[in-house]
C-alpha cells in the first residue's frame, strides 16, 4: 500500500521520528534501536507469524493443490496460473516475455499491456517447471502477502515507530487487510504490494545532503522492477507520495525550501533511470502489437466505493458475513474495515494530530483518497443516489485514468489506517511523549507530577484501554482461508501428450468450448497446466476491438459464438450450410489442425453441434475430437 508518511526533516540519516521535534521520546538515542541495527528475535517472530498467515489465507489451496481454484474468481485465477506458465515458458524457449502467440491465436496477446506479473513469474520460473503452475499460485499468494506484511514492518519499525509490537500490528494490517485479501480471490497482482513500502521510505528520505545520486537510483531501480509487478498500484503510490509531500511543504515550508534542491536532483535521477530501464516495455504496451488505448466505455468508472462499506466487516474475516455484500452490491471491498476499526482510526487521528506529523499526513491521505474513491455517483447501503460523486467531472478518456477504478483508491485509505494503528500502539505504550524531565517516581511506581503529587489514573488505564480498543478494532478483521473450489485436471489426452502427433508446428488445438472471459476456465486450464505447449484460440485477456479500444477476451467468432450460445441454452439449434461454411472459414483463421471436446456439463450436446459442423467425431483417449486437417488445408 502506498502510505508517505515519514518526516524525512528531524534526522538527515533517517526518516524515523514521526513525532514533532519537540516529542521525540527521549530513548530515541539508544544504540539498539537504529535504523541500521541487525535483525533481532522481534523480527523473526514478526516475519514468521505473517509468514503462517499467508499459509492460514492459502489453507484451502493446499489441502488439493492440484484440483483447487477460488470460489470467487475462478477465471481470474486460472489466468494467474496462465501467467505463471507463460514465464516459465519464456525462460525456457527465450521468448519475448512482453508477448505470447500462446493464447488468441493467431493474433497473440500484449503481455505489457495486461496484469502480466512478469517481475515474478520469470524468477519463479524454476519453481513453475519443477512442481506446476498450480503450486507456484498457490505458493506465491501467500508469500507475497507475507512479504507485503514484512516490509511494512520494516518501514514502520525503522523509520515511523519504536513499538516493535506497534510495527506488527501495522504491518500485519498492511499485508493482511480486508482490501488486499479480498483481492487474493484471483488477483495475486493486487497482493504483491512488498516494494512499495520500501519505494515510500526512499521517496521520503530524498534530499538527503551528499546523497542525492545513490538514493535516486535505488529508487529507480524499485520503480522500474515495480513496473513488472503492478503499474497500477505503482500509479497509487505515486499518488499518494505527492499528495504527502503537498502535505509536509504546507507543514514544514522552512525545512522543505532546505531539502528542495538535493529532493529534486534525487527525484531527477530516480526518474530518469526508471525511464530508461522501462521505456522499451512501457512503448510495446501502447504500440506493440496487440495493443490498445482504454477500455471500452470506461467500464471501470462507476466501480465507487459504498459510504456503508467503511463500516462493513469484510467476507473473508472472522467478523464477515457473506451475505452483507449482496445488500452493499458492486464493490471489490477494499475499504470494508468495520465499524470498530472506524472509530479507533478516527480517535487516533483526534489524539495525534497536534503531536504527530505522520498522523496529520495520514489524515490528509485518509479524507483525500476517500473523496476521490467516490465514483460518479454516491452509493449509500448499495443504492445510488443522485449526488454527484468526483468521477462525474472526469473524462472517461483522461490518459493514465482511463482505466483506473475509483474504489482502489481507497487502497491508498487502508496504508493510511495502518500507519495510525502503529502510530497510534506506539503512543499508547508511551513513546513519542513530550521530551520532558521525568519526575521520581513514588515508591509504588505511581507517576507523579512535577508537583510531586501522584497520579495513579493516568498511565495506568491509557495503556490497557488503549491496547485493548486496537486490539479490539483489528481482530475481528483476521483473514479467514480463501474459499476454493474443485476443479477437474485436463482431459488425459491432453496431460500425457496424446494431441501431439495432431498438431504440427505452426498449427493450433482448438479446445471446446473455446476459451473466454465467460466459458472455457476449464479449457483455458489446458494450456497453462501443459506448459504452453500448443497455442488455443480464444482466451481471458484484454485486447484491441476494431476501433483499437480494450475488450475482454477476443472478438467472437461465429463458430464461437455459435458455441457459447449452445451452452447457454442446452440444446443444439437448427444447422445451416451457412454456420457450416462459417465453421471452416474461422477454423481456418484460427490455423486449427484439430477440434478436441473433453469432459463437460454439456458435452452430449457441444458432441452434436460439432458433429452437425465438421462431421462424425473420433473416441481418442478420453476426449471427442475432429481432425480437420483435411477441411481447412
Amino acid at each position: 500500500m502506498a502510505v508517505p508518511v515519514v518526516d524525512p526533516s528531524l534526522n538527515p540519516t533517517s526518516a524515523r521520528d514521526a513525532v514533532e521535534p519537540d516529542a521525540v521520546d527521549p530513548d530515541a538515542t539508544d544504540p539498539q534501536r537504529r535504523p541500521g541495527r541487525r535483525p533481532g528475535r522481534a523480527d523473526v517472530l514478526a516475519i514468521g507469524a505473517y509468514a503462517l498467515i499467508g499459509v492460514l489465507v492459502c489453507l484451502n489451496y493446499w489441502v488439493d493443490v492440484q484440483h483447487r481454484v477460488s470460489s470467487h474468481l475462478p477465471t481470474d485465477h486460472s489466468w494467474f496460473e496462465w501467467l505463471f506458465t507463460h514465464g516459465a515458458y519464456s525462460v525456457r524457449h527465450l521468448e519475448n516475455p512482453l508477448f505470447s502467440a500462446r493464447q488468441n491465436a493467431p493474433d497473440g496477446v500484449n503481455m505489457m499491456a495486461n496484469t502480466s506479473l512478469l517481475g515474478m513469474t520469470i524468477p519463479l520460473a524454476p519453481v513453475t517447471l519443477l512442481f506446476g503452475p498450480q503450486v507456484t499460485y498457490a505458493l506465491y499468494l501467500g508469500g507475497a502477502l507475507a512479504a507485503t506484511a514484512a516490509t511494512s514492518y520494516w518501514m514502520l519499525s525503522r523509520h515511523l515507530v519504536r513499538s516493535r509490537a506497534g510495527a506488527f500490528v501495522g504491518g500485519a494490517f498492511l499485508g493482511f487487510a480486508p482490501g488486499i485479501v479480498h483481492h487474493a480471490n484471483g488477483q495475486p497482482n493486487f497482493v504483491s504490494n512488498f516494494l512499495l513500502p520500501v519505494i515510500v521510505a526512499r521517496v521520503l528520505l530524498l534530499g538527503r545532503p551528499g546523497r542525492w545520486r545513490r538514493d535516486g537510483l535505488v529508487l529507480g531501480l524499485l520503480v522500474a522492477y515495480q513496473v513488472f509487478i503492478n503499474e497500477e498500484m505503482l500509479l497509487l503510490t505515486a499518488l499518494a507520495c505527492l499528495v504527502a509531500v503537498l502535505a509536509y511543504v504546507v507543514q514544514r515550508p522552512r525545512e522543505a525550501r532546505a531539502r528542495a534542491g538535493g529532493f529534486l536532483a534525487a527525484l531527477g535521477v530516480g526518474g530518469g533511470l526508471a525511464l530508461l530501464l522501462t521505456a522499451y516495455p512501457i512503448w510495446y504496451q501502447f504500440n506493440g502489437p496487440q495493443s490498445y488505448r482504454g477500455l471500452q466505455g470506461g467500464v471501470f468508472h462507476n466501480w465507487g466505493e459504498d459510504l456503508m462499506a467503511f463500516v462493513t466487516f469484510a467476507r473473508d474475516t472472522v467478523a464477515g458475513d457473506e451475505a452483507v455484500e449482496k445488500t452493499i452490491g458492486l464493490t471489490e471491498q477494499n475499504t470494508w474495515f468495520g465499524w470498530p476499526l472506524v472509530l479507533v482510526t478516527l480517535a487516533a487521528l483526534v489524539l495525534l494530530w497536534r503531536r504527530s506529523l505522520a498522523a496529520r499526513v495520514a489524515g490528509v491521505l485518509v479524507v483525500v483518497f476517500t473523496v476521490a474513491a467516490i465514483g460518479p455517483k454516491v452509493r449509500f447501503d448499495g443504492v445510488e443516489t443522485t449526488v454527484d460523486g468526483p468521477w462525474a467531472y472526469i473524462p472517461d478518456d483522461l490518459p493514465l485514468v482511463e482505466m483506473m477504478m475509483p474504489t482502489r483508491l481507497t487502497l491508498v485509505v487502508t496504508g493510511a489506517v495502518g500507519v495510525l494503528l502503529a502510530l497510534a500502539w506506539d503512543a499508547v505504550g508511551g513513546h513519542g511523549r513530550p521530551r520532558v524531565p521525568m519526575p521520581r517516581a513514588a515508591a509504588d511506581d505511581t507517576p507523579v507530577d512535577s508537583a510531586g503529587k501522584a497520579t495513579p489514573t493516568r498511565r495506568r488505564w491509557v495503556r490497557p484501554v488503549g491496547y485493548a480498543a486496537i486490539a479490539l478494532a483489528v481482530l475481528p478483521l483476521f483473514p479467514r482461508p480463501l474459499p476454493a473450489q474443485h476443479i477437474d485436471l485436463p482431459p488425459h489426452f491432453i496431460t500425457a501428450g496424446g494431441w501431439r502427433p495432431y498438431v504440427p508446428a505452426g498449427r493450433t488445438l482448438v479446445p471446446v468450448p473455446i476459451p473466454s472471459n465467460v466459458h472455457g476456465l476449464s479449457t483455458l486450464r489446458w494450456s497453462a497446466l501443459t506448459g504452453h505447449e500448443f497455442p488455443v484460440p480464444g482466451g481471458y485477456f484484454i485486447g484491441p476491438n476494431e476501433l483499437g479500444e480494450g475488450v475482454f477476451g477476443a472478438p467472437n467468432r461465429p463458430t464461437s459464438t455459435l458455441i457459447y450460445a449452445t451452452i447457454d441454452a442446452g440444446t443444439v439449434p437448427a444447422l445451416t450450410g451457412e454456420n457450416r461454411r462459417q465453421a471452416l472459414e474461422d477454423l481456418r483463421f484460427w490455423r486449427a489442425s484439430v477440434v478436441v471436446l473433453g469432459a463437460h456439463p454439456r458435452e452430449a450436446v457441444l458432441r452434436d453441434l460439432m458433429t452437425g459442423l465438421l462431421g462424425p467425431a473420433q473416441r481418442v483417449d478420453d476426449v471427442w475430437l475432429w481432425d480437420v486437417r483435411p477441411l481447412v488445408d
